[in-house]
């Protein structure tokens, strides 16, 4: 009896390995291998347990026990990044009354639904910047395969100066909260910034996320004006260098988007009101920009069609938004900034991620640059890219298959099909 037990428990325990050796044979293949965003007809993928093993020519035979997966009428390429979500939280007419109605496991139940509706569009990583701190849970639940969804590297809850973007009293009654504090992102002068940071990393962040200026959807009235000095910005860089993490800089206006480069912030998003001149420190100092198309145009579609789905301030913040960051981004394309893929999901529904593709093509990007933006380039800015965004020998098999092909046609990349993440197939 007890070797009976013994023996169940060891197959319930050690995995299949006959089903760990995969042969896809895909009848296009972009591998993204060295950046170069090409079709190959008639390849074989390899994939071993989580990784990629082998890229061959045409259709190989798979040895015996190995299992075949027969994409031969798709295009395979590389797992897409989407380097700007938010997984708590999704733009309704009731958001605004959320934190008074939800508590912290109604918001994690949730999370969960986002993710796995992210993983099934196709996104096999992203980067979550910023929430409640359920974040750093849904990420670990993922990682310990409790929960289905994209690898996640987070943020935690966002740094903001009082009464900035980030301060979760906005709106609220005076008495009806205590003043927040750095536990909760709210950081004023460096020495709380300093705080912040080591906070959210001993909480668990792999980066940090700062307002550098105010915002479209928080309640205070202003989207554009900076809200770090230089030298609160400055502790908050250097802070999460010694603890080794970097820093994403929410920034609308131009002034705190220049502080947050000046400062070294490894990449800027939104950047709706980017000068040239900023952008051009940019390209000097190397930071990544993440345009978030499909949020702008989400927010500056509710105002104009969607009568009383914003509060008034916010109302007025979000008319134009869309299109300027279109211009903006149209812009530091032909400059030459770096470009990675992010879409601010939760401002719009989690798993339309999508849309960014076109809307990134309606700015004058390539079809060949915006697969690089999210697959190669989102994975450097990462830092990340030793083992994704790109099908290579030694890489993380995370997978995707679509319908049509997506150099001819970037709106192709909504038709996923297949989703395998670290060699797990999650969609078939």
């Amino acid at each position: 009896m007890r070797s009976a037990l013994l023996f169940a428990l060891l197959l319930f325990i050690l995995p299949d390995v006959s089903a760990q050796l995969r042969y896809l044979h895909c009848g296009r293949l972009i591998t993204m291998a060295g950046g170069k965003a090409e079709v190959q007809e008639e390849m074989t993928l390899v994939v071993q347990a989580d990784t990629v093993v082998r890229v061959d020519k045409g259709y190989k035979p798979a040895p015996s026990g190995a299992e075949v997966i027969d994409l031969k009428n798709k295009t395979v390429l590389p797992g897409l990044i989407d380097c700007h979500v938010h997984f708590e939280f999704e733009q309704s007419r009731t958001s605004y009354n959320e934190k008074y109605t939800l508590n912290d496991a109604d918001i994690a139940f949730r999370a969960e639904v986002y993710a796995e509706r992210t993983l099934m569009a196709g996104f096999t990583t992203v980067r979550d910047l910023g929430g409640k701190g359920v974040n750093i849970s849904l990420r670990n639940s993922i990682n310990s395969g409790w929960t289905k969804g994209p690898r996640i590297f987070t943020a935690g809850k966002a740094l903001s100066i009082t009464g900035g973007h980030g301060d979760p009293t906005n709106g609220a009654r005076w008495d009806l909260f205590d003043p927040p504090g750095v536990e909760d992102g709210v950081a004023d002068g460096p020495d709380e910034c300093r705080k912040a940071v080591r906070e959210q990393v001993q909480r668990g962040a792999d980066c940090i996320k700062v307002c550098a200026t105010g915002g479209v959807l928080s309640l205070n009235k202003d989207g554009r004006l900076p809200h770090y000095a230089p030298d609160e910005l400055g502790m908050i860089v250097s802070t999460a260098r010694d603890l080794g993490v970097d820093v994403a800089a929410h920034a609308h206006g131009d002034e705190g988007i220049r502080r947050a480069v000046d400062a070294g912030v490894v990449s800027i998003e939104h950047g709706t009101f980017m000068s040239e001149a900023t952008m051009d420190a940019m390209i000097a100092h190397g930071t990544w920009y993440v345009p978030t198309l499909t949020a702008g145009r989400a927010v500056s579609d509710s105002a104009v069609y969607a009568k009383g789905f914003f509060p008034e301030m916010v109302r007025v913040k979000a008319l134009g938004i869309g299109p300027q960051i279109q211009r903006t981004t149209g812009i530091a394309y032909k400059k030459g900034v770096n470009i990675a893929f992010g879409t601010d999901a939760g401002v719009f529904p989690h798993g339309l991620n999508y849309l960014e593709f076109g809307y990134m093509s309606d700015a004058g990007m390539a079809n060949a640059d915006i697969l690089r933006s999210a697959t190669v380039n989102a994975a450097r800015l990462l830092r990340y890219d030793r083992r994704i965004g790109s099908l290579e020998t030694g890489k993380y098999a995370d997978v995707i298959a679509v319908e049509g092909n997506p150099l001819s046609n970037i709106r192709d990349l909504r038709n996923v099909r297949f989703v395998m993440k670290a060699g797990v197939v999650y969609r078939q």
